[in-house]
């Protein structure tokens, strides 16, 4: 390799090192206890050549705030290098959460280069000291402290080697890494021994080595404690229960144990040597008598949930592309599908005689005739849906369909369609937030139903099947007046999912249809009317001048009969209304008002308060209105598209105002009616009070008069306004032409549903599964009261207010929401496991039982918890009894003998290793023996300055890691 290499190889590294600002002197205050866990991490990372060879340079450190005093106060010509105090310091001895290079030297700030790629790696001898003394230059050059390390060998490996330079000292970095372990370093003293060996320490006698010992233990036995959660009995269905799941609401919980592993940490943190005895005969280390206990749990990857389920085999539906008539086969509904596609047959029924009264609402009578045509077709046993399944689904959709007298179904249906007020709570308005449907809604039952028959009841054909069955049930009560259960009265709610809209306009045209059908059978005068909803902004403005404004705009027309279809008990009123009215509108006031006397008035409401009508003096009477036409909100996208597409050309304009202007042209033609004589200010003054400007002026006498005058846009020439004042005709609200034609929106509603795909009946229901989802782990986590997921719900409503409130939302936000909910049920379902283990429930001391309870969401939220009291604290007690009948079932000559973790690996007969734990045949042989020694003593010669010396020991099952940092001065030597 040429020479220059290492040379523009180590320019590299000191200039990114000065980019880092990480020349000349380190300085902070000493570290705190557990501030390695707590405290934030943070990295930052770059790319270096060598040659054509590839590394990756990353500064790791804890992030913190640093005063002046403090930096001033290490700076001294003595201060050691702040990475080399570090390696004494014993406040943040094993770290539950760190890099491994924290956990082996303690540090807090360190830089690695390692290969950039990962399958890359330094392996032979000499690149590797090429690498080190490339290092151990640019560390000299820079006057960098912050130690530098290199990644050899393969990265699975976790090999490295590093310096840290000071003024006037260096430490080694050192590293072995072996799959079998010598016999001699299994215990303490062996350990002691290489360590002194490697120190080389001229002194005699040797300064005292400080030592930190941590044993750990596994319990992966939890056979003496079955897990609580039962998987659902899909069988009960039909009764109503189903185990742990009430039909018509989610499940929830781990079918398996969400816990796979307790890890009990034993540690002697401050132990000076001679005081405890660990050799190949005896050891001391009892870890009940192990002053420090710390415990963590091992999650099982990915378990079992069965909310988790529902919601992602409900989304998998997302991305089918089969029709229902292709998942169903197309003969077995032909028939409905005829139905539904010819329109005429449906408007046929319009002019059909009355049907006789049916006596109640059969819902089983329409199951039982499209089964009859799937069998026809399929065969008797070939139904997606079992017959008693679909009548359980349907009647819980449908409640009102058991009443068996008719009377009581006209009560039932009455109420049914949601007058009670909502209730006002979060939860319950979650639904405006989620673009789904009210939690008592139809759509959000039809949704969790939809949801349990695609999980438990064969699957996409079971959904297409219910559809088609509540398609059928739609129209059936289209035909027969029979309203809609579990929607609310009025317009769509826009803030909802377009399929609830869609249903509450049905909804909307069976109640006209049934008001109008009521009207012909003559209960227009038993009938009080209903409300009209969208009349109320009408005069909103000057609501002060009469209280009663919510009332006065209360009369629907829908109490009216149809024109088309009402006879009338006077035809001269009519004759004059034709002769009068075209008229009307073009003469002056005067004129006007001579012909009132004329004009009948007709469709009036009440009198407006104190208001009069300005020409002929007379009470200006509110008119009986048609209500807007309700729209969803895919029409109102369409009406505004056709609206945009009409241009900016004044024909263009013309025609847009002219049918933005239908419900306006229908009011004055009510308010004409109302009120003969009548002009164009009067109506102004009811319908939109602001474009009357009144002021106080004196005429000619001095008196003070108010005067009133339209508004400046009123009189604009062609103005909307006055044009179709001008053309509107003196024409009561019940004999105009239907602002709503109610057969035409249910017809288009009702194909709407049909050709609604499985995949596009799960895109318009998720909102409503992800809001039923949210509740439900509301609902679960209250039962456990953990903060870290109320956290994590908040985080879920935020992130899906904003995904679910546009159309067609990403399918990766989705799974994203999806995941996190996921996640929120294992956390609830890993603390219900650990509230059964640690017995929380049977707990009778109230003292206790609050520990243990924190002890657990502890153990949920932190990586590490601490047992307070060790071994003799209520945690530790339970933990020990765990431990002892684990041992006890592998000692059982029933039960296969299980092979502690050490045993095989560390002794070749097992009477040593069983002199050893002797004490702790309560406890399996640890999993991990972990050893950290220190000392400070001068180095290489006796008069050396005193510097820190440090080796971290591990030994498991896998491997045996001796890391190691030695200090010398290359000043005295």
């Amino acid at each position: 390799m040429p020479f220059s290499l290492p040379n523009r190889f180590i320019s590299k590294i000191e200039e990114v090192l000065n980019d880092w600002k990480l020349i000349g002197v380190s300085s902070g205050r000493p570290l705190e206890k557990g501030v390695f866990t707590t405290g934030t991490w943070e990295e930052k990372s770059d790319e270096i050549s060598f040659a054509d060879f590839k590394f990756s340079v990353t500064h790791h450190y804890l992030v913190q705030e640093l005063s002046d005093k403090d930096g001033k106060e290490e700076l001294g010509e003595d201060a050691l290098p702040l990475p080399m105090q570090d390696l004494l310091c014993m406040n943040n001895d094993f770290p539950p959460r760190a890099h491994c290079l924290v956990r082996w030297y303690g540090l807090r700030e360190f830089v690695v280069i390692a290969p950039a790629a990962n399958n890359d790696a330094v392996v032979s001898e000499s690149k590797c000291n090429l690498l080190l003394s490339s290092i151990s230059i640019a560390l000299g050059n820079t006057g960098c402290q912050v130690p530098l390390f290199v990644q050899i060998h393969q990265k699975w490996r976790r090999m490295y080697v590093g310096e840290c330079q000071g003024p006037g000292v260096r430490t080694d970095f050192e590293m072995v890494h072996l799959r079998k372990v010598p016999s001699q370093y299994t215990h303490l003293s062996g350990l002691l021994d290489i360590f002194k060996t490697k120190i080389g320490c001229p002194l005699t006698p040797l300064p005292p080595v400080s030592m930190a010992i941590r044993l750990t233990y596994v319990l992966q036995d939890w056979q003496q404690y079955f897990w609580p959660q039962q998987p659902p009995d899909i069988d009960a269905l039909v009764g109503g229960e189903v185990g742990g799941l009430e039909f018509g609401k989610l499940p929830f919980g781990a079918c398996e144990d969400p816990i796979s592993e307790l890890h009990l940490a034993t540690t002697w943190p401050h132990l000076a040597e001679g005081i405890i005895v660990d050799n190949d005969v005896y050891s001391d280390l009892d870890p009940l008598q192990a002053p420090q206990w710390s415990v963590r749990v091992r999650k099982a990857d990915n378990p079992q949930c069965l909310l988790g389920d529902f919601l992602t085999e409900f989304f998998k539906l997302c991305r089918r592309k089969e029709s229902t008539d292709e998942i169903l086969g197309r003969p077995a509904f032909e028939e409905e599908g005829r139905e539904v596609a010819d329109i005429t047959h449906a408007l046929s029924k319009l002019t059909e005689p009355a049907p006789v009264p049916i006596p109640k609402l059969s819902v089983t009578n329409m199951v039982h005739s499209a089964k009859k045509k799937i069998r026809k077709h399929r065969g008797v046993d070939e139904s997606p849906l079992n017959n008693d399944v679909l009548n359980t689904i349907l009647l819980f959709l449908f409640p009102d369909a058991a009443d068996k007298l008719a009377d009581g179904f006209e009560n039932r249906a009455s109420t049914s369609a949601g007058n009670n007020p909502p209730p006002e709570n979060e939860d319950y308005n979650l639904f405006s937030q989620f673009k789904s449907a009210p939690s008592d809604s139809l759509t959000y039952k039809l949704a969790l139903c939809l949801c349990m028959i695609n999980f438990y009841h064969g699957g996409v054909k079971g959904v297409a099947h219910l559809w088609q069955e509540f398609v059928l049930e739609m129209r059936y009560r289209w035909e027969n007046n029979y309203l809609i259960p579990g929607l609310a009265n009025g317009s769509p709610d826009l803030r909802c999912c377009l399929l609830h809209q869609k249903l509450q306009m049905l909804n909307c045209c069976i109640e006209r249809k049934k008001a109008r059908d009521e009207g012909k059978r003559g209960s227009v005068s038993d009938r009080s009317p209903g409300g009209a909803s969208g009349d109320g902004a009408k005069g909103g403005d000057h609501s002060g001048d009469n209280p009663d404004k919510e009332k006065e705009f209360g009369k629907s027309w829908e109490s009216w009969s149809d024109s088309e279809e009402e006879y009338f008990e006077c035809l001269s009123d009519t004759e004059d209304l034709k002769g009068n009215g075209q008229e009307n509108g073009k003469k002056g006031a005067k004129e006007g008002s001579k012909e009132a006397v004329n004009l009948k008035p007709e469709g009036r409401l009440h009198p407006h308060g104190k208001l009069m009508l300005l020409h002929p003096g007379e009470p200006l009477y509110v008119p009986i209105t048609q209500e807007p036409a309700p729209m969803t909100e895919d029409l109102l996208e369409e009406q505004s598209e056709v609206l945009a597409k009409l241009g900016t050309s004044a024909e263009g304009a013309h025609l847009r105002a002219r049918m933005q202007s239908a419900c306006l042209l229908s009011d004055m033609e009510s308010f004409k009616a109302a009120n003969p004589g009548c002009c164009l200010e009067d109506f102004v003054r009811w319908y939109s009070p602001r474009d009357y400007i009144e002021e106080e002026v004196v005429d000619e006498k001095g008196n003070k008069v108010i005067k009133g005058e339209l508004s400046a846009r009123m009189k604009i020439p062609s103005n909307m306004w006055v044009e179709a004042w001008e053309t509107a005709k003196p024409v009561p609200a019940r004999r105009q032409k239907r602002l709503f034609d109610d057969t035409r929106e249910a017809e288009k509603v009702l194909h709407y549903l049909a050709v609604q795909k499985p995949a596009d009946l799960a895109r318009h229901l998720l909102p409503c599964i992800i809001h039923a989802a949210v509740l439900k782990v509301k609902d679960e986590e209250a039962l456990e009261d953990i903060s870290s997921v109320k956290k994590i719900i908040k985080q879920i409503i935020s992130h899906s207010s904003k995904v679910l409130r546009f159309p067609s939302p990403e399918d990766k936000k989705l799974e994203e929401i999806i995941a996190q909910i996921m996640s929120v049920e294992a956390i609830i379902a890993r603390a219900r496991s650990l509230k059964a283990k640690f017995g929380v429930e049977k707990c009778e001391n109230e003292e206790e039982k609050e520990d243990l309870q924190r002890f657990v969401n502890s153990l949920l939220e932190q990586p590490e918890v601490s047992v307070v009291g060790a071994g003799r604290g209520p945690a530790g007690s339970i933990i020990h009894k765990l431990f002892v009948n684990a041992q006890r079932l592998t000692e059982s000559p029933d039960e296969v003998p299980a092979v502690p973790p050490l045993e095989e690996e560390l002794r070749r007969s097992g009477s040593q290793e069983e002199r050893r734990q002797g004490v702790q045949s309560e406890f399996p042989p640890p999993t991990g023996r972990e050893v950290i020694l220190r000392t400070s003593v001068p180095r290489p010669a006796p008069y050396s300055k005193a510097l820190p010396q440090r080796m971290y020991s591990v030994l498991t099952r896998e491997d045996f890691r001796l890391a190691g940092a030695f200090s010398a001065d290359t000043t005295f030597f």
